[in-house]
């Protein structure tokens, strides 16, 4: 029977022992007087193995010496970043599992409240390194539907977003992909993901000069139109794919040793995804196909004909197919946005709130054109002033707050900005996909061997850079 350490004060009764009690907590800044639902939680932190290890193995109707407590990272190749692992093992046997986070806290979301809206975007960028593109046009859209203008954006700017987004799309599967199967041991289809992920960012590095980090994508628009040479490069990618995807599906779809390794491993079921908040392909492997880009259309994704990918096993198996499938249904949008693209700006008119910079690429690397330079510098005081106010300053957004989602590779992503009515957001804050999904390695995991406990992980496909922002 718990105690409420709180009703024991305010009747001035003696403090219970939290030796005795293991269900009460006592001394947490956080959470006074709160009781336990029902068995202990262990909170992870550093410094705390000896105690987290002590504690586990107190478990009733198991000899202490029959149970390990294995402490896996965050230093470990199969744990996707900086992810802790504490897990508990009969054998081979994984009894109880728990995520350590926190490891890689970059404070983003706290950065942006000293910085102008438009300079959000080069912190927003770097959270989930895999999908870049993702997260700054969740942020842009959030930021302007604060300003109202979201029926303004020009036509070519929302298709460019379109287009950077699947390709970012295809570079993201092709990551867990490769990284899922070297953790199986299959390291040609490691050495194949790699491969065909090159040839996007080398797409990203043309249009953007990065080949991750973009912040190319800005409120009321993008950066920069594409350059020249770039839809030819585009097709030449498109033309190639289709032959390359048939590779790594030789390799893998039928192969006895990798479907061996996943099929009824890390299995969870669509109750468990809803009650989780799981999203993505961990969702749609349970057969529901939830998609945002037809349930919720954003950047004009009504306008372009793809399908929603299901399957209905509702393991790591079923998540690979998935995204063997939606780098297919990718290629399709790109080819359809090569077709959409017709000539026309890319950033709003508004010239409040459009960037003023000019960009170019040169000898140097991206920087302001030349014409640009001249135009401020030497041309017009009034433009001068212009671009000094604005980008050191920057706009103000109207007072309000929002919450925009997108279908980002690994589930859905969504931007919540608050504004007090200036030039900086008051509060920003994401939802961020391989956060709510890591919430179900445990009830992936429990029960099963150790190491399908990696292929578990890997089929979520996480990225730590998300969830410690």
């Amino acid at each position: 029977m718990s105690v409420d350490v709180a009703a024991a004060v305010d009747e001035g009764a003696e403090q219970p022992d939290p030796k005795q009690n293991t269900n009460v907590y006592v001394g947490d800044p956080y959470a006074p007087g709160a009781e336990a639902a029902g068995e202990q939680v262990f909170t992870l932190a550093g410094g705390d193995w000896d105690e987290i290890a002590r504690e586990l193995s107190r478990n009733e109707g198991s000899a202490p010496e029959e149970r390990i407590v294995v402490n896996m990272g965050p230093q470990h190749p199969s744990t996707h970043g900086v992810l802790r692992l504490v897990v508990e093992t009969e054998g081979e046997t994984v009894t109880e599992v728990r995520c350590g986070i926190g490891f890689l806290h970059t404070g983003i979301e706290k950065n942006l409240e000293f910085r102008n809206w438009t300079q959000g975007v080069t912190f927003v960028t770097r959270m989930d390194y895999t999908t870049p593109f993702y997260q700054e046009v969740a942020y842009c859209l959030a930021v302007e539907k604060l300003l109202g203008v979201e029926d303004q954006i020009p036509k070519r700017a929302n298709v460019i977003r379109v287009l950077l987004m699947e390709l970012n799309r295809i570079a993201s599967h092709l990551v867990c992909i490769a990284t899922g199967g070297m953790e199986m041991g299959a390291l040609s289809a490691m050495i194949f993901g790699f491969r065909e992920r090159e040839l996007v960012l080398d797409i990203f590095e043309m249009i953007t000069g990065l080949r991750m980090n973009h912040a190319f994508v800005r409120p009321g628009g993008v950066a920069q139109d594409l350059p020249p040479g770039a839809v030819d490069k585009i097709r030449e990618f498109l033309a190639l794919m289709p032959t390359r995807i048939k590779d790594i599906e030789a390799l893998c779809n039928e192969n006895a040793i990798f479907k061996g390794r996943t099929e009824n491993v890390g299995y969870l079921d669509l109750t468990g995804c809803m009650a989780l908040g799981i999203t993505g392909p961990c969702l749609r492997a349970t057969g529901l196909p939830h998609d945002l880009r037809k349930s919720q259309p954003y950047c004009g994704y009504e306008d372009y004909e793809f399908d929603v990918v299901t399957w209905d096993t509702a393991d790591a198996y079923g998540r690979y197919r998935i995204r063997m499938d939606e780098v297919r249904q990718s290629l399709r949008i790109v080819a359809q946005c090569l077709d959409k693209l017709e000539p026309g700006p890319v950033m709003i008119e508004d010239r409040k709130i459009a960037w003023p910079a000019q960009l170019a690429l040169g000898g140097d690397g991206m920087g302001n054109s030349l014409d640009h330079i001249r135009h401020i510098m030497g041309e017009s005081m009034e433009a001068l002033i212009h671009h000094f106010k604005l980008v050191t300053e920057g706009f103000r957004v109207p007072p309000g707050q929002v919450y925009v989602g997108l279908e980002s590779p690994k589930g859905e992503i969504g931007c919540h900005a608050v504004s007090d009515g200036g030039t900086r957001p008051y509060r920003v804050h994401f939802r961020d996909p391989s956060f709510n999904n890591l919430q179900a390695v445990a009830a992936m995991s429990e029960g099963g061997m150790l190491a399908d406990l990696i292929v578990a992980v890997a089929s979520i496909d996480p990225v730590m850079g998300g969830v410690d922002r």
